[in-house]
């Protein structure tokens, strides 16, 4: 068993961690309302690990990461409001509703890039550490991608270029494989490959891995947290695996509400019930995060449900802005492009 973090780390990765689940919820429900057409991917599931990697990095590090972006960016710190009126195609939104969901982007948190070009983010965080080695900046690149990247030639060359040249730069594969239902069960297609561990691709150039369960956000954090130092010290890149069951809701090629979150269930498992009993007892990140506060005595139940409240109340202001925000002028069209 992981040995457990500090309360002021566990706090602050916990209320990332709800920020993430009720804005993924919510879009959801607005794309249910008509709110946005475009297609979109959902966080739910992986909080965990996100959250648990935004608390180790430090607030000069730079990130990139893919269509799966939303909790990365309102982890990170980044206005939910303005992220919400980006995804609803506002002229509030970060980039002026043209980027949507699949390209959200805040670089004043870091953000290099969110990008729906598989595998695109990992070559983007290897650019990003090479400027970093040669400006001697101290800092490093991090990129977020799915097992899927993995199929990908470009990532394959970041990570020679990256061992090459021992550049600064954590690569975190977040393999929610388990639980998908692929293409043949009506979802997306997963990872297809001869290797029998994804960590065999970067340690064949010599770089560092491990593999931690991605709904223990002490795991996630201290893995972070060494590799960050691994990067700093000169030492050249590390690869984390991070593994999750795949939330059903994320299995279709829509995303649906499959589960709606109930703190309260971390204590009272015999309110647990439905077809996805088995995920939410055994594979929610955010319950798992509750029992383990309870367990270590950073929080009581009142104060869950507290912070709970404050991260629901959050979130609907971010609705409230988004909704209220104007679409973006006719004659604003060609701004922002390179012809």
């Amino acid at each position: 068993m992981t040995e457990p973090l500090g309360r002021l780390t566990s706090l602050s990765i916990f209320r990332r961690m709800l920020l993430m689940r009720h804005f993924e919820e919510a879009v959801i429900r607005l794309y249910n309302e008509g709110r946005f057409v475009s297609h979109y991917h959902i966080y739910i599931g992986q909080e965990a690990t996100g959250a648990a990697v935004l608390e180790a990095l430090g607030q000069d590090d730079l990130i990139s990461t893919t269509h799966r972006n939303h909790g990365h960016i309102v982890g990170r710190g980044a206005d939910a409001g303005r992220a919400m009126a980006e995804i609803l195609g506002r002229a509030t939104g970060f980039n002026g509703g043209r980027g949507g969901t699949l390209h959200i982007c805040d670089a004043s948190r870091g953000f290099l890039s969110t990008s729906a070009v598989v595998g695109g983010c990992a070559s983007l965080a290897t650019g990003a550490a090479f400027g970093i080695k040669v400006n001697h900046q101290a800092r490093v690149a991090t990129a977020f991608f799915g097992d899927g990247a993995l199929e990908e030639g470009v990532v394959i060359e970041a990570f020679n270029m990256a061992a090459l040249w021992k550049l600064p730069v954590v690569y975190i594969c977040e393999n929610n494989s388990a639980g998908a239902v692929g293409m043949q069960g009506g979802g997306y297609p997963t990872a297809i490959t001869a290797t029998d561990s994804f960590c065999r691709l970067p340690a064949a150039y010599g770089i560092p891995t491990k593999v931690v369960d991605g709904t223990d956000m002490a795991a996630v954090y201290r893995a972070t947290v060494e590799a960050r130092q691994h990067c700093l010290a000169g030492d050249g890149p590390v690869f984390i695996e991070a593994f999750t069951d795949r939330w059903p809701g994320s299995n279709p090629l829509w995303p649906e509400l499959a589960t709606v979150t109930e703190l309260a269930q971390a204590w009272e498992p015999d309110s647990i019930g439905g077809a996805h009993a088995e995920w939410i007892r055994h594979h929610d990140p955010l319950l798992r995060a509750v029992r383990d506060l309870l367990a270590e005595g950073h929080l009581t139940r009142s104060e869950i449900v507290a912070e709970d409240q404050a991260a629901r109340w959050r979130i609907e202001q971010a609705i409230t802005f988004a909704v209220d925000s104007p679409l973006p002028l006719p004659e604003t069209a060609e701004q922002g492009v390179f012809a």
